[in-house]
């Protein structure tokens, strides 16, 4: 498989991959780029050096995420946009590394089929791991979130993230090798890889993703309000973004009469401030709720007496108020909370922006809503914003009963970017991964209504003031995927373990062998055959 790419030219490869990795993403969405770049980085790290490949593969990365989450500079700034880039790269790095010790194993190298394999096992590996450190970790960016209009997408029934990103890297490397094997005029080799890429892209055509209700439905309201500016004063006038949200309930009733929801859906950060202590704000909250006859989700802070405070989700049932609640459980770092802030303060002031840090919540995000039309409790999964990223607190909801999920957000301070967007894939995958309807709301869109196959059914613009209704299908059975729950990650995390430490094992016994074998022996294997004696 090794082949002697000069230095400079996998250094092209490795930057014109993450790139073309992005391309997969939204808003440009073009999946196949996505694997085309994977393949790029598969091609970029054939020279056998762990130490060049660990240097290539952070290239790579740093090549897509500084244009990936290029939304961060625009709502922090530079420094934290460079710094949190480079961090996410250096996991690429990591994983080519081990992948260049793992390759060395004799069966793997003789085999396609294993190099494949082995390449996405290492590969998303480095995904899991940068998903859960540091802080927490940061999902974004996992290959399988650039798949939610792909067939490979519909894997996430049954194996969840972990598997949807196995299967798109092993398409990806296979590609890899179809080109390289193309390159030395091997047309067998090239044409089995090329086939079973294909194959690997078309398996998830097979999943059945059944949409049908089977608990009943919801009659459901959701309210996009909207800011008066975009970025991080967004929030500087909080009476206004309320109204905004208390106004656009008020024309839910355009399209609806009083009683005809179940439930009112607001964004996170919906009101900043608390209803629960605030008198006028409750009242705006409870006679809007009157006023459509349903119990509104509100987003709102919660800051209890001994400091910091909560992102919440509040059911409030009109002329009762808070009847149930669920408090963020993955705050942001370095966005919704500041850690090691003494020491990140020199390279950056925004840290300081941040002058109350969220406390985690530590409930399971469900929220219980009793309805009188179905006359039984209906559980609501609720994630709020970039917990959506976070297969665990997904799971966890739908295990614990919820028959939907809601995914409230506030995009205001990303502006016109991408990054709203890049959220809604998310959750189109976690509708088809849990096999619930999905609502994303947000205070200023993108916000969407997603059928359990991750099919788009209503979808708002960015930075508007729109409503969506919707009757959302209930749901509940589980999913292969909600079942197994984190076992596909740590089977990725064991095997990828398992296999660099093997290769490193065999790297170190030939190395050995090699240093037994004289000089001499050594020199003689190494020199050329002499040409036979002419006969007669």
């Amino acid at each position: 498989m090794l082949v002697r790419l000069p230095r400079w030219l996998t250094l092209v490869l490795a930057v014109a991959g993450g790139l073309l990795a992005d391309a997969g993403f939204p808003d440009i969405g073009i999946w196949l780029a996505t694997l085309a770049g994977v393949a790029l980085l598969f091609i970029a790290t054939v020279r056998d050096s762990p130490a060049w490949n660990f240097f290539v593969g952070t290239v790579w990365g740093l090549s897509f995420f500084l244009v990936h989450i290029r939304w961060a500079q625009y709502a922090v700034g530079d420094v934290p946009w460079v710094a949190l880039s480079a961090a996410e790269a250096l996991f690429v790095g990591a994983s080519m590394l081990a992948w260049t010790y793992v390759r060395r194993i004799a069966v793997v190298g003789r085999h396609a089929s294993l190099q494949a394999l082995t390449f996405a096992l290492v590969f998303v590996a480095g995904e899991l791991a940068r998903s859960a450190v540091p802080f927490g970790g940061f999902p974004w960016g996992r290959v399988a979130f650039s798949q939610s209009e792909s067939p490979i997408g519909r894997l996430a029934w049954l194996g969840g993230m972990p598997l949807v990103s196995l299967v798109a890297v092993v398409a990806a490397a296979l590609l890899a090798i179809a080109v390289l094997a193309l390159g030395r005029l091997n047309l067998f080799r090239a044409g089995g890889c090329a086939l079973a890429a294909a194959a690997a892209v078309g398996v998830g055509l097979v999943v059945p993703l059944a949409t049908q209700a089977e608990s009943g439905t919801l009659q459901v309201g959701a309210v996009q309000g909207n800011v008066a500016t975009p970025g991080l004063d967004a929030f500087n006038h909080r009476r206004e973004v309320l109204n905004n949200h208390v106004t656009g309930t008020y024309a839910l009733l355009d399209e609806v009469a009083q009683g005809d929801l179940d439930i009112v859906l607001w964004p996170e950060n919906g009101t900043d401030i608390d209803p629960q202590v605030d008198a006028d704000a409750a009242t705006l909250i409870d006679d809007a709720a009157a006023a459509v006859g349903a119990p509104i989700l509100v987003g709102s802070q919660e800051f209890p007496p001994s400091g910091g405070r909560y992102n919440v989700s509040l059911l409030w049932e009109p002329g009762v108020g808070v009847v149930d609640r669920y408090a963020k459980q993955h705050p942001a770092p370095f966005a919704e909370y500041i850690p090691i802030r003494d020491l990140v303060r020199p390279f950056s002031s925004a840290v300081d922006l941040v002058t109350n840090d969220m406390i985690a919540g530590t409930e399971v995000g469900i929220i219980e809503l009793d309805s009188p039309r179905l006359g039984r409790m209906v559980t609501i999964g609720d994630v709020i914003c970039f917990e959506v990223a976070y297969d665990a607190l997904v799971q966890q909801s739908v295990a614990a009963g919820a028959e939907m999920l809601v995914v409230p957000t506030n995009n205001a301070s990303f502006g016109p970017t991408n990054e709203s967007t890049q959220q809604l894939a998310m959750s189109r995958l976690r509708a088809i991964e849990t096999g619930r309807t999905t609502i994303q709301i947000s205070t200023v869109g993108v916000s969407a209504v997603i059928a359990p196959n991750g099919v788009l059914l209503d979808r708002t613009g960015l930075f508007t003031a729109e409503q969506m209704i919707s009757s959302v299908a209930l749901r509940t059975s589980l999913t292969p995927a909600v079942r197994a729950g984190e076992w596909p990650a740590r089977v990725v995390l064991v095997a990828a373990g398992a296999l660099t430490l093997a290769g490193m094992i065999t790297s170190l016994r030939d190395r050995r062998a090699a240093r037994a074998v004289p000089p001499v022996t050594r020199r003689a294997k190494a020199a050329p055959r002499s040409a036979p004696a002419r006969r007669g």
